[in-house]
């Protein structure tokens, strides 16, 4: 099963486009957002296959800049990428614009700050946004190359660019790109979405300087729109617990539940649940201890396109003992959080 790593899921948005309580209008953009949105599938399938042959064949990769540039670019609800350049976006009047660099470059400064990385892959390269995709696309996406963000239809989603979970999760597809190189099917697609949510609300969480006692754990919190806001919904995906009924897209919380060919933003839900609970467990603030071991997972070793969810939990646990073996707590809650889950 090949699945495109876009933030909502394309059976919600199936979902959405033939429920009778929408407008036609709505719909439709559910509609064409889901037609789009496969059709650009092929743009990151092929990014990544270039980014593992560069590895494969060795490949210097030398800095390219100590801190990478970060380049906004306006669709102007045309489909053609990049888009205008949009000049001094930081301080541009379109707070589309400006809140796509200032968050961008806050997410590069998080895994500078955080995890000593230099951009998504590791040595500087130049972080390209496309804002005002489409007309009424319901989506963002990394795309193997770069950010693209729809406006939403300001009734089911608004403006994608508002959550910054949102950015750091696609972000972080591209880093995982340049790492593990994870698939996107069976447990190395659960594992790549779950990846990318655990450092997107880790971004959140690192921004708003909170503990994990008072982060909400929601994934896609901002970004949802009256329409689903009077429907229930409070966010795609709810970390804490991932069968919550009011999330879009609710999850299985064991490992036993992922069934083959299941969508990756569906088998994420165990180990996005073994991630909070290691957090919860350990206390302070998630991107300290358990959050720097899943970080080592991602990057310190080979990649694995076709990984386990046991492989990759095994790892943790190894790790956790290996960075802290003065607070043998550390490796014990998160051995404790993947059995939880069945692993």
């Amino acid at each position: 099963m090949s699945c495109t790593c876009f933030i909502i899921p394309k059976d919600v948005l199936e979902r959405l486009s033939k429920d009778p309580e929408l407008s036609k209008e709505l719909r439709q953009a559910s509609k064409d957002t889901a037609r789009v949105s496969s059709a650009m599938r092929n743009l990151r399938d092929q990014a990544s296959l270039l980014t593992s042959a560069t590895r494969t064949v060795g490949i210097m990769e030398l800095q390219l800049a100590p801190f990478p540039a970060v380049k906004v670019y306006d669709c102007k609800h045309h489909q053609t990428l990049p888009g205008t350049s949009v000049p001094n976006s930081g301080t541009s009047p379109d707070l589309t614009a400006s809140r796509t660099f200032k968050e961008t470059t806050a997410v590069a400064n998080f895994y500078k700050q955080v995890f000593g990385r230099n951009s998504i892959d590791g040595v500087g390269m130049t972080m390209l946004s496309s804002i005002h995709y489409g007309t009424n696309y319901n989506n963002a996406m990394w795309n193997g190359a770069q950010m693209i963000y729809g406006d939403g239809d300001n009734q089911i989603f608004i403006d994608f660019t508002a959550g910054n979970d949102v950015i750091g999760h696609e972000l972080t597809h591209g880093v995982t790109q340049h790492t593990l190189q994870l698939a996107y099917s069976g447990d190395a697609g659960g594992l790549n979405e779950s990846l990318s949510d655990c450092f997107g609300t880790m971004f959140r969480q690192w921004e708003a300087n909170q503990d994990v006692n008072h982060a909400d754990w929601l994934i896609g919190h901002d970004i949802l729109g009256p329409v689903a806001k009077t429907k229930g919904f409070t966010c795609l995906r709810n970390m804490a617990n991932p069968a919550d009924p009011h999330a879009l897209a609710p999850q299985p919380t064991k490992y036993a539940q992922i069934t083959p060919g299941m969508d990756p933003h569906y088998s994420s839900g165990p180990p996005n649940l073994a991630f909070y609970l290691s957090c919860k467990s350990v206390g302070g603030k998630s991107w300290e201890k358990v959050g720097q071991i899943w970080y080592r997972a991602l990057t310190g070793f080979p990649p694995s396109p076709n990984m386990k969810m046991k492989e990759f939990a095994d790892r943790t646990r190894k790790l956790a003992t290996q960075m802290y073996p003065a607070a043998p707590a550390v490796a014990t809650a998160v051995g404790q959080a993947w059995k939880q889950i069945g692993l």
